[in-house]
């Protein structure tokens, strides 16, 4: 019920305000002075206030009404404020919206439109207050949302679209090599989205046997199968209102992309056992590092299937392709492991980052975060060097570059020679033969940044 709040030092003016709200459904708390207002308010929340501009005190100016509007405005900025005046002066209604009223009705009012004004000023107040609510829980969310590093280029151009993607109820196909990060991206999609507060369940679709897929997915109840002890919620039941990941979707039978596509087709299911038919509201995101389009045409994979979780594709790099990103991730796991081991921090020497630029990291950002943890365990001095990373020797020359354009390889080695100069630019372009404008240009040509 809408309850509002009135001010008036006159009681026969509150008392019709009561009647004539009371039949409009409208709960009215009366108030005869400001204090009583202010008192009011400490106790009790309220839809609305609506306000004499005038008190016995105060005959002429409407002073005392307008330092009520801005105390009120100072104590809750969402709280409506509508005023009103016997007066009907232009200006006292001029400086009272410039205080903060919502809007003013004069007395005599019209009954009509005081009952408009009101419900108006009430449907836009629950209306900022709800949008305060989710403005603050989207913030709160987002703290928790993996950190996304993104000083490459290459990772730029993810986040960019990422930004885009995320906020909407898309779904998205997250593709890369092994451990480029998928399910980090995925829960970062999640966690900025408008379904953050709901659940993110995660699937590994290419690893759910034939016999339990639909279980897994659909649930079942009790004596479907000879284990089927209680009733079980699959994936898309818990998911409802949140998002499903489904990883390693490029590995799944033909016969389960059928009944998954069904579902994404109709947001109905039946769990195993049932004859009833449930719906879910779940957005989904799919990862794999297979090549799906292959896949399609190769009679691996269902077209259609495909079609359903590809609104967006998001292609990861591999490591190799974001080296400005290795020392800022290295930085980033050394500090978690120290966070939640408890270990005393440790530091990378330059040789230590130089020598986690040069590596290939076919393992991806997987193994970038093995080798750190590997090397904080191995450490025996605050400084964890080169020797302490235990990496097998890098590859050179021609075995590193001879799968590289031209292009690609001039900017491998300018994000090398970088590394191994802390970004000084002076350095790096000395090191490769080059002046320090000619660097320059190179580095814009290829996008990248000296630090």
């Amino acid at each position: 019920m809408t309850r509002i709040i009135a001010a008036d030092d006159q009681p026969d003016v509150l008392e019709a305000l009561r009647l004539l709200l009371k039949r409009e459904n409208i709960a009215m708390v009366p108030a005869t002075s400001p204090a009583g207002v202010l008192s009011a308010l400490e106790h009790e929340d309220f839809d609305a206030a609506l306000i004499d501009l005038n008190y016995a005190r105060d005959t002429t100016s409407g002073g005392e009404g307008l330092d009520l509007l801005s105390r009120l405005r100072a104590l809750d900025p969402t709280l409506p404020v509508v005023v009103m005046t016997a007066w009907g002066s232009v200006e006292g209604a001029v400086d009272a919206m410039r205080r903060g009223a919502r809007d003013y009705v004069q007395k005599p009012w019209d009954n009509a439109r005081l009952i408009a004004t009101l419900r108006t000023q009430v449907e836009l107040g629950r209306a900022l207050r709800r949008s305060l609510r989710l403005e603050e829980e989207n913030s709160r969310l987002r703290g928790n949302a993996p950190q996304m590093i993104a000083r490459s280029p290459a990772m730029q151009a993810v986040l960019r679209v990422l930004e885009k993607v995320a906020p909407s109820d898309a779904n998205v196909l997250i593709t890369g090599e092994h451990g480029t990060g998928k399910e980090v991206v995925a829960r970062y999609i999640h966690a900025v989205s408008k379904r953050a507060a709901k659940p993110l369940v995660t699937v590994n679709a290419g690893g759910v046997a034939e016999g339990v897929f639909e279980s897994e997915l659909f649930g079942h109840v009790r004596g479907a199968f000879t284990d089927a002890k209680t009733d079980r919620a699959g994936a898309f039941e818990v998911a409802d209102g949140g998002t499903l990941f489904l990883d390693e979707v490029g590995n799944m039978p033909m016969q389960q992309q059928a009944k998954l596509l069904r579902v994404l087709q109709t947001g109905e299911f039946t769990p195993v056992g049932s004859s009833k038919v449930k719906r879910a509201d779940v957005r989904v995101l799919a990862a794999t590092n297979a090549r799906l389009h292959d896949g399609v045409s190769q009679g691996r994979f269902r077209e259609d299937l495909l079609y359903r979780l590809n609104t967006v594709e998001v292609q990861l790099p591999p490591l190799r392709d974001r080296l400005d990103d290795v020392p800022q991730l290295a930085q980033f796991f050394l500090k978690r492991l120290v966070d939640r081991g408890g270990t005393p921090a440790r530091r990378f020497s330059r040789d230590a980052l130089e020598a986690l630029v040069r590596q290939p990291w076919r393992g991806n950002v997987r193994e970038l975060e093995h080798a750190v943890e590997r090397a904080l365990l191995l450490a025996s001095a605050e400084e964890i060097t080169a020797r302490d990373l235990l990496l097998g020797a890098p590859e050179r020359g021609p075995a590193l570059l001879e799968s590289m354009t031209l292009d690609d390889a001039e900017r491998h080695l300018i994000q090398r020679a970088l590394a191994r100069c802390g970004g000084n630019v002076s350095d790096a372009a000395k090191e490769l033969g080059l002046s320090r404008s000619a660097l320059y240009r190179r580095l814009q040509h290829h996008g990248l940044k000296a630090s």
